[in-house]
């Protein structure tokens, strides 16, 4: 089991991920376990307080240390294992695909701690293992890009997806090369003239196999060509791209 506690101000907000979808059914399989401690259940004061001006001046507010290493520590006591504790945040390190995999497969316990208003005290940092970063923009709460990191992370847990090869052929995945992935189809093979390419019908996996990658070349030069220039193609890989180069001409005129 993949054991994952977060540390937010709003737990109510993780049902996106505890009672909908693959990460729901990882859940009720006993593949996946998320759990949350707030903040605000070990505040010191009557008012729950779990933020105050930041030192210095300037706008918003900080979350304090003390109920925020509080609710850490009682996470990391319930944990079934020393857990990772792992911060979101824009100053982490780019989260993607691979890192999913990784934190899957090590199947280490870990606390994801969320943060709100302006940020956490800088202090509550001492208590982290790992930054994690889903991009370059900012959110109102960590809580979104903590669900994004553990819905990506339980894709890859054994038995959480219907097919067990779902996982290895997404996109950027290291079995499609890094690669976009290709475009998929499904009945009716003829919809008011658009048509399925005739390809996916005739029942040669060889053939089907060469199409699914020179769409997936395409498709990362068409809407990703930084991941593409950042890759050493081999020879075929080069010739499918052109081949998918000159028909989107072609069909683009």
């Amino acid at each position: 089991m993949m054991w994952c506690g977060v540390v937010t101000l709003f737990p109510q907000s993780l049902c996106a991920i505890q009672d909908y979808g693959i990460t729901s059914r990882a859940i009720q399989q006993g593949l996946l376990a998320v759990k949350t401690w707030n903040p605000r259940d070990y505040a010191k004061d009557k008012y729950a307080t779990v933020d105050d001006r930041p030192y210095g001046g300037g706008p918003g507010m900080v979350m304090m240390v003390e109920p925020l290493r509080a609710a850490v520590q009682a996470a990391k006591m319930a944990s079934p294992m020393p857990a990772r504790v792992i911060y979101v945040s824009p100053t982490g390190k780019r989260f993607d695909h691979a890192k999913a995999r990784a934190l899957a497969e090590k199947r280490e316990p870990l606390i994801f701690i969320s943060g709100r208003y302006e940020g956490i005290d800088q202090r509550v940092l001492r208590d982290v293992d790992e930054q994690l970063s889903i991009g370059d923009y900012v959110l109102s709460g960590g809580e979104l890009a903590v669900m994004v990191v553990i819905d990506a992370l339980t894709r890859w847990l054994p038995g959480a997806l219907g097919h067990e090869h779902s996982a290895m052929q997404d996109a950027f995945s290291e079995e499609n090369a890094g690669l976009l992935d290709c475009p998929h189809y499904t009945r009716p093979a003829d919809l008011a003239g658009e048509k399925v390419p005739s390809v996916l019908l005739e029942g040669n996996h060889q053939a089907i196999a060469l199409w699914r990658k020179k769409q997936a070349l395409g498709q990362t030069w068409l809407h990703r060509p930084e991941v593409l220039a950042a890759m050493a193609l081999d020879e075929r890989s080069e010739t499918l791209l052109a081949q998918f180069q000159q028909e989107y001409a072609l069909e683009n005129k």
